[in-house]
Protein backbone atom coordinates (compact mmCIF):
# COMPACT_ATOMS: atom_id res chain seq x y z
CA UNK A 1 0.00 0.00 0.00
CA UNK A 2 1.51 3.33 -0.67
CA UNK A 3 1.56 6.78 0.77
CA UNK A 4 -1.00 9.26 1.19
CA UNK A 5 -0.19 12.16 -0.94
CA UNK A 6 -0.09 15.11 0.13
CA UNK A 7 -2.81 17.68 -0.51
CA UNK A 8 -1.93 21.20 -0.92
CA UNK A 9 -3.55 24.38 -1.29
CA UNK A 10 -2.93 27.37 -3.17
CA UNK A 11 -3.88 30.97 -2.33
CA UNK A 12 -2.25 32.91 -4.98
CA UNK A 13 -2.92 36.99 -5.06
CA UNK A 14 -1.23 40.40 -5.23
CA UNK A 15 -2.46 40.43 -1.01
CA UNK A 16 -2.31 43.99 -1.11
CA UNK A 17 -3.40 44.38 1.42
CA UNK A 18 -4.45 40.44 2.54
CA UNK A 19 -7.37 40.47 4.57
CA UNK A 20 -9.84 38.48 6.86
CA UNK A 21 -11.81 37.26 3.41
CA UNK A 22 -8.44 36.14 2.11
CA UNK A 23 -7.98 34.17 5.67
CA UNK A 24 -11.57 32.91 5.82
CA UNK A 25 -11.53 31.33 2.48
CA UNK A 26 -8.06 29.55 3.25
CA UNK A 27 -9.15 28.39 6.63
CA UNK A 28 -12.88 27.00 4.48
CA UNK A 29 -10.42 25.56 1.72
CA UNK A 30 -8.13 23.14 4.68
CA UNK A 31 -11.79 22.23 6.43
CA UNK A 32 -13.41 20.70 3.42
CA UNK A 33 -10.87 19.68 1.39
CA UNK A 34 -9.10 17.68 4.04
CA UNK A 35 -5.65 19.67 3.20
CA UNK A 36 -2.46 18.99 4.94
CA UNK A 37 -1.62 23.27 4.48
CA UNK A 38 -2.39 25.96 2.54
CA UNK A 39 0.23 28.06 0.96
CA UNK A 40 -0.28 31.67 0.53
CA UNK A 41 1.44 33.33 -2.62
CA UNK A 42 1.96 36.66 -3.18
CA UNK A 43 1.79 37.26 -7.09
CA UNK A 44 5.48 38.26 -8.07
CA UNK A 45 4.87 40.22 -11.21
CA UNK A 46 1.70 39.24 -12.81
CA UNK A 47 0.78 40.71 -15.96
CA UNK A 48 -3.06 42.29 -15.38
CA UNK A 49 -1.52 44.27 -12.36
CA UNK A 50 1.21 46.58 -13.94
CA UNK A 51 0.34 50.03 -12.77
CA UNK A 52 1.90 49.20 -9.40
CA UNK A 53 2.33 53.36 -8.27
CA UNK A 54 1.21 53.82 -5.07
CA UNK A 55 0.76 50.26 -4.09
CA UNK A 56 2.66 48.26 -1.37
CA UNK A 57 6.44 46.77 -2.26
CA UNK A 58 7.17 43.24 -2.39
CA UNK A 59 8.88 43.40 0.65
CA UNK A 60 5.78 44.96 2.50
CA UNK A 61 3.33 42.65 0.83
CA UNK A 62 5.30 39.30 2.16
CA UNK A 63 5.43 41.07 5.64
CA UNK A 64 2.25 41.35 5.53
CA UNK A 65 1.14 37.84 4.78
CA UNK A 66 3.62 36.54 7.38
CA UNK A 67 1.62 38.72 10.03
CA UNK A 68 -1.37 37.88 8.81
CA UNK A 69 -0.69 33.85 8.82
CA UNK A 70 1.25 33.95 11.42
CA UNK A 71 -0.27 30.90 14.53
CA UNK A 72 -2.05 29.22 12.07
CA UNK A 73 -0.23 26.01 12.22
CA UNK A 74 -1.78 24.73 8.76
CA UNK A 75 -0.90 28.25 6.88
CA UNK A 76 2.31 28.71 5.08
CA UNK A 77 3.82 31.42 2.68
CA UNK A 78 5.48 30.24 -0.45
CA UNK A 79 7.65 32.83 -2.54
CA UNK A 80 7.72 30.77 -5.55
CA UNK A 81 5.65 33.69 -7.71
CA UNK A 82 8.25 36.31 -6.11
CA UNK A 83 11.52 34.38 -7.08
CA UNK A 84 10.21 33.97 -10.43
CA UNK A 85 12.19 35.41 -13.45
CA UNK A 86 9.50 37.72 -15.89
CA UNK A 87 5.27 37.61 -15.38
CA UNK A 88 4.21 35.16 -13.11
CA UNK A 89 1.67 32.85 -14.69
CA UNK A 90 -0.63 30.28 -12.34
CA UNK A 91 -0.39 27.78 -15.23
CA UNK A 92 3.43 27.96 -14.86
CA UNK A 93 3.59 27.99 -10.88
CA UNK A 94 1.46 24.68 -11.10
CA UNK A 95 3.02 22.69 -13.87
CA UNK A 96 6.58 23.37 -12.04
CA UNK A 97 5.08 22.45 -8.29
CA UNK A 98 3.81 18.98 -10.13
CA UNK A 99 6.94 18.37 -11.79
CA UNK A 100 8.98 19.20 -8.77
CA UNK A 101 6.53 17.29 -6.37
CA UNK A 102 4.97 15.04 -8.08
CA UNK A 103 3.68 13.17 -4.83
CA UNK A 104 1.87 15.86 -4.38
CA UNK A 105 -2.05 17.36 -5.60
CA UNK A 106 -2.71 21.12 -5.12
CA UNK A 107 -5.64 22.74 -5.04
CA UNK A 108 -6.37 26.01 -6.85
CA UNK A 109 -7.84 29.11 -4.28
CA UNK A 110 -9.39 32.10 -5.56
CA UNK A 111 -11.91 34.04 -4.13
CA UNK A 112 -15.45 35.27 -6.50
CA UNK A 113 -13.25 38.53 -7.30
CA UNK A 114 -10.85 36.90 -9.62
CA UNK A 115 -13.46 33.73 -11.02
CA UNK A 116 -15.51 35.93 -12.69
CA UNK A 117 -12.12 36.98 -14.86
CA UNK A 118 -10.68 33.59 -14.61
CA UNK A 119 -11.71 32.87 -18.15
CA UNK A 120 -9.19 36.16 -19.15
CA UNK A 121 -6.25 34.59 -17.51
CA UNK A 122 -3.52 33.09 -19.15
CA UNK A 123 -4.02 29.56 -20.23
CA UNK A 124 -7.23 29.04 -18.08
CA UNK A 125 -7.83 25.43 -19.51
CA UNK A 126 -4.04 24.53 -17.89
CA UNK A 127 -4.51 25.90 -14.78
CA UNK A 128 -7.63 23.16 -14.51
CA UNK A 129 -5.71 20.28 -15.75
CA UNK A 130 -3.09 21.14 -13.21
CA UNK A 131 -5.18 21.28 -9.89
CA UNK A 132 -7.53 18.43 -8.23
Amino acid sequence: MGSRRKKIGIMGGTFDPIHIGHLILGEKAYEQMGLDKVWFMPAGNPPHKQNRKGRASDRQRVEMVKMAIQGNPHFELSLIEMNADGYSYTYRTLENLIKEHPDTDYYFIIGADSLYSFATWKEPKRICCACT
